[in-house]
């Protein structure tokens, strides 16, 4: 499946907020919004940028499409789904997109950034209900249990993360017992730490 490979710290500076896609980079002095905190490009210093109206829309749904790591017609779909489903539209698109097998992975504390959970689930190191799922965009459901493969239990990658992100919690939606993670409910808007304003993005795709 396609994915960005291009530097990403350059889409953290185009929105001008951490996006955390280095992982425990993103916390220290080294981080690119803490030393450049201006957009990307030859003009990005000099150039004062007045959004209003679609400028501001558009910014809003590319920081989402960026925070969890997909593509435009990968992210139509998501949008698209959720219209269709009853409720809120926004906030059933957030709850798609944290619902995202690689998403519950970087949540509940085994990987230090959505890209290497991405890569970690591609990889075959993590089970659902006991069965090898290596789908990032597989959806999880509440009941759902998470374990780490037996033969990965003591891959570098894996320990290294639950020991750099301990003490950060995971969501209220989620339980982590060192051993395996399940979801316990769907999540809600307040559960969803995220600094969006997804009403724009429906606005945006109902043009």
């Amino acid at each position: 499946m396609a994915r960005y490979t291009g530097p990403a710290c350059r889409l953290c500076r185009r929105e001008g907020m951490k996006l955390f896609l280095k992982g425990e980079r993103c916390y220290t002095e080294k981080c690119a919004i803490e030393k450049r905190n201006f957009p990307p490009g030859q003009h990005g210093k000099t150039r004062k940028q007045k959004l209003a109206g679609y400028g501001v829309q558009l910014r809003e749904k590319q920081k989402v499409k960026r925070i969890y790591g997909v593509l435009e017609d990968q992210f139509r779909r998501y949008f698209e789904a959720a219209d269709r489903t009853r409720g809120i539209t926004g906030e059933t698109l957030l709850q798609l997109l944290e619902r995202r097998f690689d998403n519950v992975i970087y949540r509940l504390g085994l990987a230090t950034s959505r890209p290497q959970a991405r890569q970690l689930v591609r990889h075959g190191h993590f089970l659902i209900n006991g069965k090898k799922v290596d789908i990032p965009s597989y959806s999880l459901r509440a009941g759902d249990v998470v374990t780490v493969k037996a033969a990965s239990e003591k891959n570098a990658t894996i320990v290294h993360a639950m020991e750099e992100v301990k003490g950060r919690g995971v969501p209220a939606w989620l339980t982590f017992d060192g051993a395996s993670g399940k979801v316990m409910s769907l999540p809600t808007r307040e559960q969803i730490n995220l600094p969006v304003q997804e009403q724009l993005i429906v606005e945006l795709y109902s043009k």
